[in-house]
């Protein structure tokens, strides 16, 4: 069980519309903050076909379909958030941007309400610095598509109370996912392997050594991973590799961090990815992953 009821996502790209999904399957009041209405709304429409795609495969029951709907409110307004027992941030990999989000929302926001970052690669006990409540604020990293996954890595700050850790850790498995714990440690424990590795398959293609498409097939067929370096890639975004790679190169210097040329200049051409239509692969949609 959980203390929580009403949940705020802020940021809804496509880690914040995935959390968002997951938190208003599982039952909980879902209020999703961006101060892009575009962005919001794009959202809103992802967020719908990924649930009538799940009517379609018979992965959900018709009937729950405008119980689910009715849950969501996308919004503009900060003051909206004020409700919220627990809010996800789910914005850039910045942390001034992070500092200047939760600096608007604690003021908004109940005493008791607990603050989580997504971030993969910046410290928990950092961003809880400047949140207004570092006791009261914990990492929750959903793993990419968060409404496909379901690893969250749970990872307290320096002085996150074992309160308000233990409240977001029944909430994660009140959510159906499986949380694991991890200390405050740059990239914890996914994206230490993750985006080494990202940055290498990518260094294969710069240097002609293979395609995308044979590289994606290579690692699902002979590892057995259930999408392919370019897949996921294509999926996260170039602009968010490249802020992933310097945060992550910024905190320990490992060179295999240092994000690849080629990143920057598909940037540059506009390919971000499966959101752009092209990346890696191109594709015929943008749709939300699993929609």
């Amino acid at each position: 069980m959980t203390d929580i009821k009403t949940v705020g996502v802020a940021g809804c790209g496509t880690m914040g519309a995935g959390i968002a999904i997951v938190c208003a399957r599982a039952g909980f009041r879902t209020i999703v903050f961006d101060t892009r209405a575009d962005a919001l709304e794009r959202a809103r429409g992802q967020t719908e076909a990924f649930f009538q795609k799940s009517v379609q495969r018979g992965k959900l029951a018709a009937d729950e379909l405008p119980k689910i709907l009715q849950r969501f409110e996308f919004t503009t307004s900060i003051e909206a958030l004020a409700p919220c027992d627990l809010v996800i941030e789910a914005v850039f990999e910045d942390l001034k941007v992070k500092h200047a989000l939760f600096a608007q929302i604690h003021p908004v926001v109940g005493a008791h309400t607990i603050f989580a970052s997504n971030t993969s690669t910046i410290s928990i006990t950092e961003i809880a610095g400047g949140s207004g409540r570092a006791d009261r604020f914990v990492g929750m990293h959903f793993c990419l598509p968060a409404q496909l996954m379901k690893l969250v890595e749970m990872s307290p700050g320096l002085v996150t109370s074992d309160e308000t850790f233990e409240t977001a850790w029944a909430f994660c498995k009140a959510l159906g996912q499986n949380p694991v714990r991890t200390q405050d440690s740059p990239g914890f424990i996914l994206n230490y392997f993750l985006i080494p590795f990202n940055n290498d398959a990518i260094r294969l293609v710069e240097q002609g050594v293979a395609e995308p498409a044979d590289i994606d097939l290579a690692i699902k067929t002979a590892m057995g991973y259930a999408m392919g370096p370019f897949e996921l890639l294509d999926l996260v975004g170039m602009d968010t590799q490249v802020l992933l790679c310097d945060a992550m190169h910024g905190l320990t210097h490992e060179p295999r961090a240092t994000c690849p040329a080629l990143v920057k200049r598909m940037i540059a051409a506009g390919h971000l990815g499966k959101k752009t239509g092209r990346g890696f692969h191109s594709y015929g949609d943008t749709k939300i992953f699993g929609a």
